[in-house]
């Protein structure tokens, strides 16, 4: 089943809309105004995520709604989970394309973070709400055994960990002008 759209509310729209438009390059395409079913009202701003109108990121501004005082717009801090637990990732066909996308998260003046897991190949970044967002890779092939260890991994209760990562490094962002 081919996914639609995520829809994520956001802290500052004006920003939200600067890094997801013009550092990701996705196209602001559609907003709905409506009322929200617990008091208030929001716009739902639809970033095309590709080539074709099948996969979107969707981002809530809410007005007037009970509470709005307390929102909380990261996904971790909200459920009181580690940084970058919670991510949504995005993929890449290529080496050279991951370089381009930490070199374009760079020079937004953004601070990236890559790691090697072996079998991909990620980079991380937070958007405008503090949310994780990571460009990944996949750099090798699943396996009858990384199945079976999966599902082994479900009932375990010790700590087994995996391999270690090939590389770690994080990437200061570069300054902007």
């Amino acid at each position: 089943m081919p996914y639609h759209h995520l829809a994520l509310a956001a802290k500052d729209m004006q920003a939200t809309h600067e890094f997801y438009e013009g550092v990701m390059g996705f196209e602001l395409v559609k907003v709905e105004v409506a009322p929200i079913m617990s008091g208030g009202w929001g716009k739902h701003f639809f970033y095309r995520i590709g080539s074709d109108d099948s996969c979107f990121i969707a981002f809530w501004e809410l007005h007037d709604g009970p509470g709005a005082e307390d929102y909380i717009f990261d996904l971790n801090k909200a459920a009181k989970l580690p940084p970058m637990t919670n991510h949504y990732a995005f993929s890449v066909s290529s080496e050279e394309e991951l370089t381009t996308w930490r070199k374009k998260w760079q020079t937004a003046g953004l601070a990236v973070f890559e790691i090697d897991h072996n079998w991909c190949k990620s980079i991380y970044t937070t958007d405008p709400s503090g949310n994780a967002v990571e460009f990944c890779l996949t750099s090798g092939e699943f396996t009858e055994a990384d199945r079976e260890r999966a599902i082994a991994a479900l009932n375990e209760t010790e700590f087994k960990p995996s391999p270690p990562p090939a590389k770690v490094k994080s990437w200061r962002p570069e300054p902007v002008s």
